[in-house]
């Protein structure tokens, strides 16, 4: 089974299907715009991924996952070397820091979390390597695609539906004249709303905050939906947001804020 193509005939949904069917084992290539991912497969089973240039060592999956503290991680990267995976994963359940379980679990959720990114890019082009497997230094796990790929159809209706409601992400957000003042937002939404101007367009603010479009593209129709935001054309030439202000849970500094941040654009 020859598998090349572009990921706007095939969607990720659509390969990983035909992989689990197919029992293949090898590596997905995939060239999107901006990063390349990698993902390996035994006999139809998530084995491995990566993307891009993202450090997934099992030292910083584990910290990520709070499994591990700062200290420990910074004692580990400065003493493991060229320690591979496996040695570090062996070491660590010997010193009793983590269980096979713990360092298993969170590896599957690390690969399993890079899959859904790639459910979001739609420009690209794809290849599969039979005779490509996992690297050798890297604890591989053996993951069914059923519920990846049930959660992948899932991810693709609503980036259908998302693309539907906010179809360019070149466009501004200003807030509304009438905005509602019993404001309940998260923290991912405090890191849109405090770039909420007239210059600033969602795909800066989603590059900013590290947010991908699917991310972004959530966040804002929840602004929308909300009756806080509505879409406008940018002002003038906008240059990258700088963050000077971060989210807060105290609900009066959040009413204080909001108001202060309302305050200036309709002063502009």
């Amino acid at each position: 089974m020859a598998l090349r193509g572009n990921l706007r005939d095939f969607t990720i949904t659509q390969l990983l299907n035909l992989i689990n069917l197919a029992g293949k084992t090898g590596t997905l290539i995939v060239d999107g715009p901006v990063e390349q991912a990698y993902v390996s497969f035994r006999e139809g089973k998530l084995a491995y991924a990566r993307i891009g240039q993202e450090d997934g060592t099992l030292a910083r999956v584990l910290h990520k996952a709070n499994k591990i503290n700062v200290n420990q991680y910074r004692a580990i990267a400065d003493r493991a070397g060229q320690m591979t995976d496996k040695e570090l994963g062996l070491l660590l359940i010997n010193a009793g820091y983590v269980t096979q379980e713990d360092i298993l679990a969170n590896l599957q959720g690390y690969f399993t979390e890079i899959v859904r990114k790639l459910f979001t890019w739609v420009e690209g082009f794809f290849r599969f390597e039979n005779e490509m497997l996992p690297p050798e230094d890297r604890i591989n796990v053996r993951l069914d695609l059923e519920n990846i790929i049930i959660e992948g159809s899932r991810q693709l209706r609503e980036w259908e539906q998302l693309q539907d409601e906010i179809p360019s992400l070149d466009m501004a957000l200003k807030f509304t004249e009438r905005p509602l003042t019993n404001v309940n937002l998260s923290v991912e939404e405090w890191r849109v709303v405090k770039f909420v101007d007239p210059k600033n367009t969602m795909r800066q603010i989603a590059s900013t905050n590290k947010l991908n479009d699917l991310e972004i593209r959530r966040i804002v129709y929840g602004l929308l939906q909300a009756g806080l935001v509505e879409v406008i054309r940018p002002v003038g030439l906008a240059t990258a947001p700088n963050p000077r202000m971060f989210p807060t849970q105290d609900k009066e500094e959040q009413k204080s804020l909001i108001n202060k941040l309302i305050g200036r654009i309709r002063s502009m």
